[in-house]
C-alpha cells in the first residue's frame, strides 16, 4: 500500500512539474507581448494611424470650405508634422519610406485644407529629396515636370509606386487649387496614363502587399481614388471656364460634356451642365442652353447660377412672364437659409471650392444679391403691367434697405457695396414712380420729399462739367467723379420735383404742378458745359459731351423734355395758351421723338386757331416709332401719361375734316 501511495504521489508531482513548466513557458510568452517594446517603424505607424482617426472622426460631422477650417485639422497638421521631423531625423531608408510618405501625403493635405500650397509643396519636394536618396536616383532639374518624371522613373513599378503617385495628386491638387491650369494641361498629356493605375485599383493590390510586410500599415486621411475623380472633374470644369473666357466656345463645351459623365458629386455635374449652357449662349443657341441650364437645376437644385443666367435667356428671347417668374423663383431661393456644400466622400478635407477658384470660373458663377433681383423683378413687373405687384416688391425692397440685419448693421450699409443695385435715391424715385403709375400720389409725394430733404441742401449753385484736356486725363479722374456725383444729385431732386408735378397733374392741381415743373427746370439749367477750344473756352450747353459724362445727360435731357411738357399741359389747363406752347415747343426742341409733347403741342395749336400746323404736328408724331416702357433709363424719366389725355381717334376725325377745307 506503502509503495502504490509513493508511486502515486511520485506520479502527481510529475504531472504538477510539467503543469508548472507550461504555465512558465505561457507566462515568458505573455510577458514578452506585453513588455517587449515596439520598433521605431511599428511606434510612428501607430501614431500615426491615431492621428488619421482622430481627424477622421472630427471633421466627418463638419462641413469645409476655404474660410473656414476645423481647429482640429489644424491641430493634426502641427501633430503630423512633429512626426514627420521624428521620421526624418534619421537616415532615409528603404523600409521607412512607405511610412514616410504616407505621413507627408497627411501632413501636406492638412496644408492644403488651410490653403497653406507652399509649405505642402516644401514638404512634396523635400520628401522626394529624400526619396531619390534611397533610389539613387537625380531629380535633375527644377522643372516641376522633368522633376516628376524622374522621380517616377526612380520608382519604376515598385511598391512605392502608388504612395509617390498620392503626392503627385497634391502636387496637382495645389497647380489646381493656384490656377496653374496650363502646367496641369502639359503634365497630363505628358503622362496621360498616370493615373490609371491608382484608379483602377494597382494602388489597393500594393497596400496589401504591403500588409504582409507590416500589419499595422499606415493610414491615409484621404481616399487616393476618390481624390483623384475630384481632381479630374473639377480640372474640367476650371479648364472649361478658361476657355469659355477666352471665347474658344466649341472646345470648352466637348470638354465639359465628357466631363459631366465622369463619377462626381451632383453639385459637380451640375457645374459641368451650366458651364455647357454657358457655352451654347455664346454660341448663340438659347433654346439648347436652357436645356443645359435645366439640366443644371435638376442634378443639383442649389446651382442658383444656372437659374440666374435662364432668366438672361429668357430676356433675350423676350419671355416675359418666364423671365419674372425665374426672377421670383430665384430671390426666393436666395432668401433660404445657405445649406452647406456635402462634403464628397474620402475627400472631405479639400473640398470643391477650394480647387475651384480660378477668376474665371468665379465671375460666371457669380450672382446677384437678393435684394438687387429683387430690384429687377420690381422694375420687369411696372414694365409689363403688372403694376400692383411691382410696387409691393419695390416697398419690400425698400423696407429691406431699411431694416436691420442680425449685426444690428443697417443694410444701407450693405446696398452701399453691390454694384449692381441703384443708389438709394433713384430706388426712391422708381418706387414713387410705381406708386404713381398705381394711383397712389400721396405716397408718391412722400417718398419724393425724403429724396428733397436729404439732398437738396448738397447742390451748389451751379455745376460746370468740362472737357478735360488730354493731358490732365489722370489728374482730372477724381474731378469728374465728384462732378458726376454732383450733378446725380441734382438730377435726384430734378426728378423728385417731376413726380411731384405728375402727382399735382394727376390730381388737377394744375397751380401748384406748374410750381413743380418749375423747380424742376430751375434745376436743370443750372448744369452748364464747357468744351475746351484752344485760344479761348466759350460756354456750350450741348449734349455733344454726353459721351464724356454718360447716361447721366441722356437723363438730363429727358427731365427737361418732360418737365417742360407737364408744364406745357398745364397750362394748357390752366387756360395760358401762349405758355403752354411756349413750354410744349421746348419740350420737342430737346426731345423730338417725345409722342405726348407733339399730341398736345397741337392741341394748343390748334386751339390758337392754328389748324394746318396743327395738323402737320400731329401727322408728324403719329409717324414717329411707338416708344414703349423699357429698362433703358429710370423708370422715372420713362414716357408715361400722369395727366388729362388726348383721344388719338377724335384728333384723326378733326385733321380729316381739315383736309377737304385745304383742297379746295
Amino acid at each position: 500500500m506503502f509503495t502504490s501511495c509513493v508511486s502515486s504521489s511520485l506520479i502527481n508531482e510529475g504531472k504538477s512539474n510539467k503543469y508548472c513548466q507550461l504555465f512558465s513557458q505561457n507566462i515568458d510568452v505573455i510577458s514578452d507581448k506585453m513588455y517587449k517594446p515596439l520598433s521605431l517603424l511599428e511606434g510612428w505607424t501607430q501614431e500615426n494611424n491615431e492621428l488619421v482617426n482622430n481627424l477622421m472622426q472630427q471633421e466627418a460631422q463638419n462641413a469645409l470650405s476655404r474660410d473656414h477650417v476645423h481647429p482640429n485639422v489644424r491641430r493634426c497638421a502641427s501633430e503630423f508634422h512633429k512626426l514627420l521631423r521624428k521620421i526624418q531625423g534619421i537616415p532615409a531608408h528603404a523600409d521607412h519610406a512607405e511610412l514616410e510618405l504616407s505621413v507627408v501625403f497627411n501632413s501636406c493635405t492638412c496644408c492644403i485644407a488651410q490653403s497653406q500650397f507652399m509649405e505642402a509643396e516644401l514638404l512634396i519636394t523635400q520628401a522626394m529629396e529624400r526619396f531619390l536618396q534611397v533610389t539613387g536616383g537625380d531629380a535633375g532639374t527644377s522643372d516641376p515636370l522633368v522633376f516628376w518624371r524622374n522621380i517616377l522613373k526612380s520608382v519604376g513599378n515598385t511598391a512605392l509606386h502608388p504612395f509617390v503617385l498620392y503626392l503627385v495628386c497634391l502636387q496637382w491638387a495645389i497647380w489646381l487649387a493656384t490656377c496653374q491650369l496650363k502646367t496641369i494641361k502639359e503634365f497630363l498629356e505628358e503622362m496621360p496614363l498616370l493615373f490609371d493605375s491608382l484608379t483602377g485599383g494597382f494602388g489597393d493590390s500594393c497596400r496589401d502587399k504591403a500588409k504582409e510586410k507590416f500589419l499595422n500599415l499606415p493610414r491615409l486621411v484621404m481616399d487616393p481614388r476618390r481624390l483623384v475623380e475630384l481632381l479630374q472633374i473639377c480640372t474640367a470644369i476650371a479648364q472649361g471656364a478658361e476657355m469659355l473666357n477666352e471665347g474658344c466656345s466649341s472646345e470648352a463645351l466637348s470638354c465639359l460634356q465628357a466631363a459631366s459623365t465622369m463619377p462626381a458629386p451632383r453639385a459637380l455635374v451640375a457645374y459641368t451642365h451650366f458651364l455647357s449652357g454657358s457655352c451654347l449662349a455664346h454660341m448663340s443657341r438659347p433654346q439648347m442652353a436652357l436645356q443645359c441650364y435645366r439640366k443644371a437645376l435638376e442634378t443639383d437644385s442649389r446651382c442658383l447660377c444656372a437659374l440666374y443666367q435662364s432668366t438672361l435667356i429668357y430676356r433675350q428671347l423676350e419671355n416675359i412672364q418666364a423671365e419674372i417668374q425665374a426672377l421670383r423663383i430665384l430671390h426666393s431661393t436666395l432668401l433660404l437659409p445657405s445649406t452647406t456644400e456635402p462634403a464628397v466622400a474620402g475627400t472631405h478635407l479639400l473640398p470643391p471650392s477650394l480647387l475651384l477658384s480660378s477668376q474665371s470660373l468665379s465671375t460666371l458663377l457669380s450672382l446677384p444679391s437678393p435684394l438687387s433681383i429683387l430690384f429687377s423683378l420690381a422694375l420687369k413687373c411696372v414694365l409689363h403691367g403688372r403694376v400692383s405687384e411691382g410696387v409691393e416688391h419695390y416697398l419690400d425692397l425698400l423696407a429691406a434697405l431699411h431694416s436691420e440685419d442680425e449685426h444690428g448693421i443697417r443694410a444701407k450699409t450693405v446696398h452701399a457695396d453691390d454694384s449692381t443695385l441703384p443708389k438709394l435715391p433713384r430706388l426712391y424715385l422708381e418706387a414713387g414712380a410705381a406708386l404713381l403709375m398705381a394711383q397712389r400720389p400721396a405716397d408718391c409725394t412722400a417718398l419724393c420729399n425724403e429724396v428733397i430733404s436729404t439732398t437738396q441742401d448738397l447742390l451748389p449753385e451751379k455745376v460746370v462739367l468740362e472737357e478735360p484736356e488730354e493731358s490732365g486725363l489722370a489728374r482730372s479722374g477724381d474731378m469728374k467723379e465728384e462732378c458726376e456725383t454732383i450733378v446725380e444729385m441734382l438730377l435726384w431732386v430734378a426728378a423728385a420735383y417731376l413726380l411731384q408735378g405728375h402727382c399735382f397733374t394727376y390730381l388737377k392741381d394744375w397751380k401748384q404742378a406748374v410750381t413743380n415743373y418749375t423747380r424742376c427746370i430751375n434745376l436743370l439749367v443750372k448744369v452748364c458745359f464747357k468744351k475746351r477750344v484752344t485760344g479761348f473756352q466759350p460756354q456750350v450747353r450741348s449734349a455733344d459731351m454726353g459721351v464724356k459724362w454718360g447716361i447721366d445727360l441722356c437723363v438730363l435731357k429727358r427731365l427737361k423734355a418732360l418737365s417742360f411738357a407737364g408744364r406745357g399741359i398745364s397750362f394748357t389747363q390752366m387756360d395760358h395758351l401762349s405758355k403752354a406752347l411756349r413750354d410744349l415747343q421746348l419740350s420737342l426742341q430737346v426731345l423730338p421723338e417725345y409722342v405726348g409733347a407733339g399730341l398736345w403741342c397741337g392741341e394748343v395749336l390748334w386751339r390758337l386757331g392754328r389748324k394746318q400746323e396743327a395738323a402737320a404736328c400731329w401727322e408728324k408724331t403719329w409717324s414717329l416709332p411707338t416708344q414703349s416702357l423699357a429698362e433703358t433709363f429710370p423708370l422715372y424719366v420713362q414716357e408715361h401719361q400722369w395727366g388729362p389725355l388726348l383721344d388719338s381717334t377724335e384728333l384723326r376725325h378733326r385733321v380729316q375734316e381739315l383736309y377737304p377745307i385745304l383742297s379746295a
